[in-house]
């Protein structure tokens, strides 16, 4: 429909009545025609159009189902559902970020954060990992705009009102090629009527290290090496390095939020700020926020239109090399004096190849920063007769720089970068949605959406080394030697889609319920011959606890739902823009005339046949609640086949040019089972206790990576090594971690280790056997979430304990540690002299069970009685983070990362900072 100003443009003498008019006539037409054809199709749809208020009464009064209108992440939250995480139920912790505020709360979804586990990886996964190279991380929905999971961990958890997960396809395939790997729909807090109101929430917290390795000191390290007849380098120093990198840390997050107006206009701003000074000497994070939503409703409350604005600016000090920092600070020589030398620089053990002066580590610096702005506006008209039209545009912006400096001491002829990415997406949607009865207990809800979108990544970065002085930094790349063609490079990519999506639910006397959807997508990623794909899905709920021949029952049972639903759904994480095309960049230098000339030549294959790959899901589900929803059970079982995976084949030239091709051969096999639980045994007036737990039982394979292409059988390695082990003595091979055709994916395959041989000496061997096994998995089995939460009038106190279960961890670090050949270039651990082991071959002696409870958090909370006409509400609470984990894993912490499938997974090899607590303090206030 023309707006005003388009149909003035046309006819300038049209005057704003004469336009307004013609809107109204075409409105009234389109009703008309609609209630036409309902009529032929449903003759009792004239009954309801007589009274249509009714209709929504009804439809409004019923339980059984969410609208289908949920595109937008905006649907109203359901306390009720095990899947939809309220501000209730968000963990009351020291929380730096969203991440912090959903991890162990929803059965099926793994969140890992850096927080207070700075083992682990941020990652988050929905139903585990389904592709290889493709995208494993959910898709973010935030108030309707796609986003990822960066972008939320930068939202402040006080501005978030639910979570909701998609895992199941039948859910998840309305979003298309974007939700394979489950959605997290996100629903921030907005205005609401009533006069002014503002509100503070702030936390200030200290972090203390409370674990750490236990290396020789001085005096244990010089008689270590005497009695090995070796000679060391000895500065007559006692320095316990393990202690270098750290110190005590702070953290502080502040939060204001205000807001007011009436039922049809209000708004809510809001701003906050988070300063983590981590246990880790410069290692800073900070994030500052700021967010402000309109809500406007107009001619009649016909239209309602929502603004919203999100900006965050990230600015961190990060480690420039993790794990060598950690690994000289276990194994730097404990007689070497702490600090700078007298002339300035950092004394080293020049054969000690692998590890530097820890002290001369913590001055390189590494700095990222990562601004966001994202703009973004909904318009819903509400046309009669059960019709609504809604239009949706979203703007977002994010540059992402980073920057670091290695000086000379630590790096040859020392090394500066510069970089800078742009990222920019586009995205706007109009839907057409009617619900409404279509004849006496019969219940019909349809939507049909038109979306487009549009990304664009642009960047460069710059690298520059032999400097003469550390003085410049990264501030100055022309005070060294620009790098060769290697070392600089500029990028811009582009893609766009197009998707149509057609969703109907019917529901049958509230008690019966069918949806079904199917959505088709078109991207300019895929190759030319895969542009467009379907993604269907169907679903069913059967309210049991409505039939009346349960009626009898309703006392004890308050709720029984039966769900079943099948959908299919796509994954482009594995996909960039012009992927699926011949690919020439430079690739060496050669001299022409005397000259250095940079050659040409082309690095990858084109695959017009590049596409999605391919997800289909089968979903069972059981909902159950008894005496009043005083207990509540729920359980799904899903099974899911991926197909048409992407890999990296390895092909011969010819035919092909280059000697790799991505295509979509490979299949996964995921199923798993989630049962979520929760109990209310108390609840009275002054006092009530809740307890919630989750479970997640999963199980994937990897079925196959081979296939035929264009003619051509393409192959790949049926054992491949995906995580090893880092350090002197593991040159060659020293893969830990395997995917392998037919198995679980990230397996341990390994010698199994008899014993140890004794030499003449007394020194030790592992003596191992010449075949390999299979000797468990690094994902876990099993995974838990609880809480726990007590009131006693106005005081609480909640308990957070999450728990993994069934995996194994390799233990790299006791394995370089207790070799008492690396000596006396290396420190060892205490305890490494009397086993005497001069040996560090990798066997299943050092892997180690993985299974672990956390109590994540333990919160005491006091909401203080006021009286004042000012404050309406006053809270103060102190939490203890991380206090406690129960394993028996020998190493600093089991929490590893155990899900991201990289070069880490399932091995703890020298990279783990110290666990350590966090102590705090929280003070809410609203006026």
């Amino acid at each position: 429909m023309e707006s005003f100003e388009e149909q003035l443009r046309k006819d300038p003498s049209r005057t704003e009545e004469e336009c307004a008019s013609t809107r109204l006539s075409i409105s009234l037409l389109l009703r008309t025609l609609c209630l036409a054809l309902l009529e032929c199709w449903l003759p009792s749809t004239a009954a309801w159009a007589q009274n249509p208020s009714a209709t929504t009464a009804q439809y409004q009064g019923d339980t059984t189902k969410v609208s289908i209108n949920n595109y937008y992440g905006d649907s109203p939250t359901k306390a009720d559902d095990p899947n939809t995480v309220t501000r209730e139920r968000m963990n009351k912790g020291m929380i730096t970020n969203s991440l912090d505020a959903l991890s162990g709360q929803a059965a099926g979804v793994q969140v890992q954060t850096g927080g207070n586990h700075e083992a682990m990886l941020s990652a988050v996964r929905v139903r585990g990992t389904t592709s290889l190279t493709g995208g494993n991380d959910p898709l973010v929905v935030i108030d309707g705009v796609q986003s990822d999971i960066v972008t939320l961990s930068t939202i402040y958890p006080a501005d978030i009102e639910s979570f909701t997960i998609l895992k199941d396809a039948s859910e998840t395939s309305q979003y298309g090629s974007r939700g394979a790997a489950g959605v997290i729909q996100v629903v921030t807090r907005k205005g609401r009527a009533g006069q002014f109101h503002i509100a503070y929430d702030g936390s200030v917290g200290f972090e203390s290290t409370y674990k750490n390795l236990h290396m020789l000191n001085a005096n244990e390290f010089r008689q270590a090496a005497s009695s090995l007849g070796m000679s060391i380098i000895d500065k007559g120093a006692d320095t316990d390095f393990t202690e270098a990198p750290l110190r005590t840390g702070f953290v502080q997050n502040h939060h204001l939020a205000f807001g007011g107006g009436s039922e049809t206009a209000n708004y809510r701003a809001s701003v906050g700020m988070t300063d983590h000074k981590t246990t880790v000497e410069n290692y800073n994070l900070r994030n500052y926020i700021a967010k402000l939503d309109l809500h406007q409703k107009a001619f009649d409350n016909r239209l309602t239109v929502d603004l919203g604005v999100l900006g965050s600016l990230q600015d961190n000090n990060v480690i420039p090399l993790r794990q060598k920092l950690f690994y000289s600070a276990a194994t730097f020589n404990p007689t070497f004096p702490a600090g700078a030398n007298d002339s300035g620089g950092y004394d080293d053990v020049t054969e000690a190849w692998w590890i530097n002066n820890p002290y001369a580590l913590l001055t390189m610096k590494e700095d990222e920063d990562n601004a966001h702005i994202n703009v973004h506006a909904k318009a819903m008209v509400d046309l009669g007769f059960g019709l609504t039209l809604t239009a949706f545009g979203s703007y977002s912006y994010t540059d992402i720089g980073n920057a670091h400096y290695y000086p000379t001491y630590v790096w040859s002829h020392g090394e500066a970068y510069q970089g800078d990415r742009k990222v920019m997406e586009l995205l706007g949607n109009i839907a057409l949605n009617w619900r409404g009865l279509i004849a006496e207990r019969h219940q019909l809800e349809l939507l049909g959406l038109i979306e487009g979108g549009r990304d664009t990544d642009k960047g460069f970065y710059a690298t520059s080394s032999n400097f003469n002085t550390n003085d410049f930094g990264y501030d100055n790349l022309s005070a060294g030697a620009i790098r060769p063609w290697e070392g600089t490079n500029s990028f811009n990519y582009s893609s766009s889609m197009r998707s149509y999506l057609l969703k109907a639910q019917y529901t049958f006397d509230d008690r019966y319920t069918l949806n079904v959807s199917t959505r088709l997508d078109g991207s300019s990623k895929v190759g030319a011959n895969n542009r467009w794909e379907f993604f269907p899905s169907v679903s069913a709920v059967w309210n049991v606890s409505k039939e009346q021949w349960m009626a009898s029952m309703k006392r004890y049972v308050s709720k029984l739902n039966l769900r079943v639903g099948y959908g299919k759904s796509g994954n482009l994480g594995g996909i960039d823009a012009f992927l699926s095309q011949q690919l020439i960049r430079p690739n060496g230098v050669v001299s022409v005339g005397g000259m250095p000339t940079t050659t040409l030549g082309i690095i990858r294959n084109a695959n017009p046949d590049l596409g999605w790959e391919i997800k289909r899901t089968f979903n069972i589900g059981l909902d159950m609640a008894f005496w009043d929803n005083r207990i509540v059970l729920t359980a799904d079982f899903y099974t899911s086949r991926t197909s048409d995976m992407l890999y990296n084949y390895t092909v011969p030239v010819p035919p092909f040019t280059y000697d790799h091709l991505l295509a979509n051969l490979g299949k996964m096999h995921n199923h798993g089972l989630e049962i979520g639980f929760g109990i209310t045994p108390l609840r009275q007036k002054d006092m009530e206790l809740n307890i919630n737990m989750n479970w997640t039982f999963e199980r994937n394979k990897l079925v196959t990576l081979n296939g035929e292409y264009q003619g051509q059988y393409l192959t790949a390695p049926d054992v491949q090594g995906i995580s090893g082990l880092y350090g002197a003595g593991y040159h060659g091979a020293s893969d830990v971690c395997f995917q392998i055709v037919g198995e679980i994916l990230g397996v341990f395959y390994l010698p199994h280790c008899k014993g140890f041989t004794i030499a003449e000496d007394g020194s030790k061997r592992y003596d191992l056997t010449s075949e390999r096994y299979i000797c468990g998995q690094a994902t876990p089995k099993a995974t838990m979430g609880s809480n726990f939460a007590f009131r006693y009038k106005q005081l609480d106190i909640t308990m957070q304990v999450n728990g993994a279960f069934g995996h194994k961890i390799y233990n790299g670090t006791s394995l370089a540690y207790m070799n008492m050949a690396s000596l006396p270039n290396y420190n060892v651990m205490q305890g490494a002299p009397e086993m005497n082991i001069q040996d560090q071959d990798i066997s299943d002696y050092w892997l180690e069970s993985g299974d672990y409870v956390n109590i994540d958090y333990v919160t005491l909370g006091w909401n203080v009685p006021v009286s004042s006409r000012y404050i309406s509400k006053l809270r103060v609470a102190c939490s203890v983070n991380n206090l406690a984990t129960i394993t028996s894993y020998s190493g600093l912490t089991p929490m590893i990362n155990s899900t991201v499938v990289d070069s880490t997974l399932g091995v703890d090899d020298k990279r783990t900072i110290p666990p350590y607590r966090t102590y705090s303090l929280a003070l809410s206030i609203q006026f």
